[in-house]
Parts: C-alpha cells; sequence; structure tokens
C-alpha cells in the first residue's frame, strides 16, 4: 500500500483515472507524450535523486495542467521542494509514512511561505 501525501495531510490514492508513469531518468524531450495524460506520476528512486524535481518543473513549463504525482523516496525535508517544483502531491510508501509521520509532512506544507524569497521580501 501507500500514503498520498498533500498539503491537507496524509490521504488514501482515490485516482482512477489514466496514469502516465516516468522514470527520473526520462528524457526531457519526451515530456511532450505525457503532457495529455490525467495524471503523471515520476519515480524518485532515491532521496539524492533530484532529476524528478527537474522533470516536474518542465512539465509545468510546457503547459501540462494535470496530476502531478511524486512517488517513491521523497521524504518531508523535500516536500516544499516538490511543490515548488509543480508537484501535486507524494506518494510514499507506509513504511516511510510510520517513519515520517504526518506532522513531519505537514510542517513543511505551507510551502509558499517558507521559500527564501519571501524571507527576503519580508
Amino acid at each position: 500500500m501507500s500514503v498520498i501525501v498533500t498539503d491537507s495531510g496524509f490521504g488514501p490514492d482515490d485516482f482512477t483515472g489514466e496514469i502516465l508513469d516516468l522514470a527520473s531518468d526520462t528524457a526531457p524531450e519526451a515530456l511532450e507524450a505525457g503532457t495529455n495524460a490525467d495524471l503523471v506520476r515520476i519515480d524518485f528512486p532515491s532521496s539524492a535523486d533530484g532529476r524528478g524535481f527537474t522533470l516536474a518543473r518542465l512539465l509545468r513549463l510546457r503547459g501540462y495542467r494535470g496530476r502531478l504525482r511524486a512517488r517513491g523516496h521523497v521524504i518531508a525535508d523535500q516536500y516544499a521542494m516538490a511543490r515548488r517544483a509543480g508537484f501535486d502531491e507524494v506518494e510514499i510508501s507506509d513504511d516511510l509514512a510510520a517513519r515520517q509521520p504526518q506532522d513531519q509532512w505537514m510542517f513543511r506544507a505551507d510551502w509558499q511561505a517558507h521559500d527564501y524569497q519571501s524571507r527576503l521580501r519580508g
């Protein structure tokens, strides 16, 4: 099983539409094919592999308006970065959810208020 993390906290996977899965090593040129899927899910094989953030940002810049999900080894500390890159949600394992409970993710859910640009302007 898995847990879906959003700005509202933990929840079940309620998605039933068409899913396009992308590996973290997907070539940016191949992203055009994914712009019609209802949900694009980008795999994170390691929390140290940030290529998925780049793919998400490129998809959004190319006009993708559907649901965008990070799946795999994304940790709570990376949640704000995932949201800024364009992800709507993160899919984590039950095991990771037990090690990093909802309160750790919710601490980072106010991702728009905690970027360095806001701190510089404030």
